[in-house]
């Protein structure tokens, strides 16, 4: 089975310095993209994070510090990152969760404007874990009967997530080959930034979904806690969740004026 497609999906994958979003940054990307007519191309980059890489997470990808040092900057990096996916949707494996939210924080670092709003997105890992509730390789193995041997390869894993989708689509007649469809399928909830501090309630209107003020209004809150946006915004939260807070504030201004 071949995906069916109106636009260009990017499959993509990161290895990272490690797993905090607003602080860690990406030493590989790897990218296959899938055309609607078949074509694929891909792409890896290897990354200099300008940061030391930890022991215990060299241990698990194998890139080093030294394999790194030399090697181009993300912001040196986006333009042309950002060129290979910006007419695509986006796929990838636990992608909604962290690859996504990391790659939107380098993009914004490196000043390039970079929102999802004629994308959309495909969390093969969600498939899998409604379906059968396993890993990567474990989904690898069942899906495609293979062993995915070079695991935390970003290019083997980026491979991996594509196979996986393909024989997902033929195994279960239930899921749709629509790309929108798919992604509403793996949406796990309805997150106005990509990690998912701001989110809507039954009713679309924006609310908070941590903290003390979980799953109150936005603009309610803004309005009777005007310091609670500046504690956000000089705290350590993702940059893209602080630009979506920052428009829903000006949103919130602009509609007392009107």
């Amino acid at each position: 089975m071949e995906l069916n497609l109106t636009k260009p999906i990017c499959f993509f994958d990161l290895e990272t310095t490690g797993t905090n979003v607003a602080k860690d940054r990406i030493v590989e990307i790897s990218i296959l993209k899938v055309y609607p007519n078949g074509n694929k191309e891909s792409k890896t980059w290897l990354v200099n994070p300008e940061m030391e890489i930890p022991a215990d997470v060299v241990a698990v990808h194998g890139i080093s510090n030294d394999k790194v040092a030399n090697e181009p900057t993300f912001k040196m990096l986006s333009k042309e990152i950002y060129a290979m996916i910006r007419d695509s949707d986006l796929g990838g494996f636990n992608s909604d969760r962290f690859d996504i939210p990391l790659l939107a924080e380098e993009m914004l670092r490196a000043e390039v404007d970079f929102d999802m709003k004629h994308m959309v997105s495909v969390d093969v890992q969600t498939i899998f874990h409604k379906m059968e509730k396993r890993t990567l390789g474990a989904a690898y193995k069942f899906y495609c009967d293979k062993n995915l041997d070079d695991a935390h390869s970003a290019e083997a894993d980026t491979m991996a997530t594509y196979e996986v989708l393909l024989a997902q689509l033929d195994r279960y007649p239930e899921l749709e080959n629509n790309i929108k469809k798919l992604s509403e399928f793996t949406t796990r909830k309805q997150a106005l930034d990509f990690a998912g501090f701001i989110a809507k309630d039954k009713k679309g209107e924006p609310i908070f979904s941590f903290g003390k003020h979980k799953g109150k209004k936005v603009a309610e809150v803004l309005e009777k806690e005007p310091g609670y946006y500046g504690w956000i915004m000089n705290a350590d939260f993702p940059l893209y969740t602080k630009k979506v807070l920052t428009k829903l504030k000006l949103s919130a201004f602009n509609n007392k004026l009107a």
